[in-house]
């Protein structure tokens, strides 16, 4: 099969393309370059031929002979999403509905697009599935809920979209990411021996490793038609939502000589349990293979064995924020996100 992939210069997009072509699949890559100064260990064997483009101009030609889209590209967490929120929704929202409608109209017949957890915000009525109410409370979360609804309405007979609702991701990746939260906690562990929280830590937060986020697409990609037609799945496992304060003690239980303490801020209301029922029900072939543990054991032998330093960790290539204020302060970047050219 012939899939183009969104956002391969990424934390998740730069591991999906091996799995893919190790199955035998022909795989074309996009991307913008935002992250391209970010790569913290050689962990491919394989890369995919990827074009360097914005989205917002991918050209119809570069659709041609396609058969999937697996789409991931855009302003990725919340902080990016709210630095320039009316590009968030003109990249995020509009910039994706408009990749679905050029890959219908060139006749691609899948597209999986990845969603995530955070659209259902705050959540106290126990663990949310699919057809639980949605609550955005950021930008970011907000466009997701956005593409989901415009694209479900391109479904038909000849384009069939599926819609991945990624929990919070984490593990090693090349294209490494440091803002997310056990990978935050880790690095912070590794580099100052420290992990001192703000907050109490009572927020629930459901957790995925990355490969396990990857082998859910190559799932979906290769399921039959009718199994992932117009579907909504949440991606992870059940066993998998932990309290942040149980993020933080898993990793000060991994590092060795690491300090635990807590704040009594509890500050943050993104709280939520999530269901994984259906993925794992439903989905063949899907099953995590990575928890918490398992992460956080990966991320100690990664870091001892590239002797991972404190200016690596706080490198602007590894947190999306800091990257994209230097592009911009810089004036790489203009207004609307697009390259300045030379």
């Amino acid at each position: 099969m012939k899939i183009l992939v969104t956002g391969t210069e990424g934390y998740l997009g730069s591991l999906l393309p091996p799995l893919l072509i190790a199955r035998g699949h022909e795989v074309i890559g996009v991307d913008t370059g935002f992250y391209k100064v970010g790569w913290l260990y050689n962990g491919t064997e394989v890369t995919a031929k990827t074009l360097n483009k914005d989205i917002r101009h991918i050209a119809p030609e570069e659709l041609a002979g396609v058969e999937a889209v697996v789409h991931m590209a855009e302003l990725s967490n919340d902080p990016t999403g709210q630095l320039a929120p009316n590009i968030t929704y003109e990249i995020n929202h509009l910039g994706s509905v408009r990749l679905a409608n050029l890959a219908k109209t060139m006749g691609v017949r899948r597209f999986i697009y990845m969603s995530s957890c955070s659209v259902y915000g705050v959540a106290t009525a126990g663990d949310v599935t699919e057809a639980s109410p949605i609550n955005p409370q950021t930008a970011y979360a907000d466009c997701k809920t956005l593409v989901e609804r415009d694209v479900k309405l391109l479904a038909d007979d000849d384009f069939s979209p599926t819609f991945m609702r990624n929990a919070t991701a984490f593990g090693a990746s090349p294209r490494m990411r440091f803002d997310i939260v056990l990978n935050n906690l880790a690095g912070l562990a590794w580099t100052t021996k420290e992990i001192a929280m703000t907050s109490d830590g009572t927020p629930w937060r459901p957790l995925v490793h990355a490969l396990d986020i990857c082998k859910a697409i190559v799932c979906a990609v290769e399921a039959p038609r009718d199994i992932v037609h117009n579907q909504i799945f949440n991606v992870g496992d059940t066993a998998n939502n932990y309290r942040v304060k149980e993020i933080a003690e898993i990793i000060a239980n991994s590092f060795p000589g690491c300090k635990l303490s807590f704040g009594d801020n509890g500050a943050d209301n993104r709280s939520y349990r999530v269901s994984f029922e259906k993925i794992n029900t439903i989905l063949p072939g899907f099953k995590c293979d990575w928890n918490a543990q398992l992460g956080a054991q990966q991320l100690f032998e990664l870091f001892n064995q590239i002797d991972m330093t404190e200016d690596t960790f706080l490198f602007r290539g590894f947190t999306r924020l800091k990257q994209l204020e230097y592009l911009i302060r810089t004036q790489q970047i203009d207004q609307d996100f697009f390259w300045n050219k030379k």
